[in-house]
């Protein structure tokens, strides 16, 4: 029996719908298995903006590094597009990174079987079934090399830099071995050897961790073949591990492929000690936010993420995997996981509301 601290940011958009789900299933967590999770909120992204005047208040910081965890619903929208770049909700996300110094993103990527059909490679390769993560560097790379504009000899130009140190390939290399080891023993890198400089240190920092790892197999993929075999047998991977610009976009396409991005959970880590970050992969989804439209599954496997990972409640953590397998099995979905082909008497459709319902009873 635990009592623990956790840091709550709805933020944006359906952010606060999902984030309102995932709360109902961890109290039933606590209701089960004893504990206690006192949640207090914060602000951060567009919310944050318009309540202070910046996206990420400093005392939003405090309470985030006071707390064993963070859970994030999502940042962004429409309305707060025309601001500067330093100013605009996302630099919350890039923030909040860096203050907590969270330098690895972890992103399972599973198709459940009950959604095969959603799955929108060949149905031969879906019935093979994926199940891989990627591992993606979250405070290096082009997110935050020097940027700017400037006068080029074709007239005004804009530039972003890649930049990686030795230490950074290294401890992001580090995380993905372990975990690789802790399951298929199959690594593949992910890279751009062949033409960039900050990829072939890249290569070669991995190669040399890989002696401390001789137990798991390692494989390169320039990041353009990554994608294109992501879609011809993503059934062969097991954990992908990729710089933060080439991560982000992979880690989408993972997404994808696997039904929906609102079935994608995702955990931000760093050193022991640091309290994690918890968010699902999908955007605000303004269009979607006040209509108990969007999917709250991504995160409240996020949630569940966050139990195993900064918590140590393994058996919690797999308590909310099955109560969303249960639910997948009994036919409820929601709107993005509906499939075409299915008739009303196969499949259920609920709302955001009523699908965290229907996960928390099935704990």
């Amino acid at each position: 029996m635990g009592k623990f601290k956790i840091a709550v940011i709805p933020g944006d958009g359906i952010g606060p719908e999902v984030t309102n789900g995932a709360r109902k299933v961890l109290d039933r967590v606590g209701e089960a298995y004893g504990h206690t999770f006192a949640c207090e909120e914060w602000l951060a992204g567009g919310i944050a903006i318009d309540a202070t005047g910046e996206p990420l208040p400093p005392a939003t910081v405090a309470g985030c590094r006071n707390s064993q965890a963070v859970l994030l619903g999502a940042v962004g929208g429409p309305q707060w597009d025309r601001l500067p770049g330093d100013r605009r909700p996302e630099r919350a996300l890039l923030g909040l990174r860096s203050a907590l110094g969270l330098f690895a993103n972890i992103r399972p990527a599973v198709l459940y079987p009950p959604l095969a059909s959603a799955c929108p490679l060949h149905p031969l390769i879906a019935a093979r079934g994926i199940d891989l993560v990627f591992v993606r560097e979250l405070t290096g790379g082009i997110y935050f090399g020097a940027s700017g504009r400037r006068d080029g000899s074709l007239g005004p130009e804009a530039y972003d830099t890649e930049r990686y140190s030795v230490m950074e390939v290294e401890r992001i290399a580090r995380t993905a071995f372990s975990l690789a080891r802790s399951r298929k023993r199959r690594l593949t890198s992910v890279d751009k050897a062949n033409v960039l400089e900050s990829s072939r240190l890249w290569r070669e920092v991995v190669i040399r961790v890989a002696a401390e790892y001789p137990d798991v197999a390692l494989e390169h993929l320039y990041v353009d073949n990554a994608s294109m075999q992501l879609i011809r047998r993503p059934d062969t991977f097991d954990v992908l591990v990729a710089g933060n610009l080439f991560g982000d976009i992979l880690s989408d396409e993972a997404a994808m492929i696997t039904g929906s991005i609102g079935m994608l959970p995702s955990a931000s880590t760093g050193a022991p000690g640091t309290p994690g970050m918890y968010e699902p992969v999908h955007g605000s989804a303004p269009d979607l936010a006040g209509k108990d439209a969007a999917n709250p599954l991504a995160m409240i496997l996020s949630t569940a993420m966050m139990l195993r990972l900064s918590l140590q409640l393994d058996r919690e953590a797999a308590a909310i995997d099955e109560a969303v397998s249960k639910v997948l099995l009994a036919g409820y979905r929601t709107s993005d996981i509906m499939d075409p082909q299915a008739g009303e008497h196969d499949l259920k459709r609920v709302g955001t509301q009523e699908m965290s319902d229907l996960v928390a009873a099935a704990i």
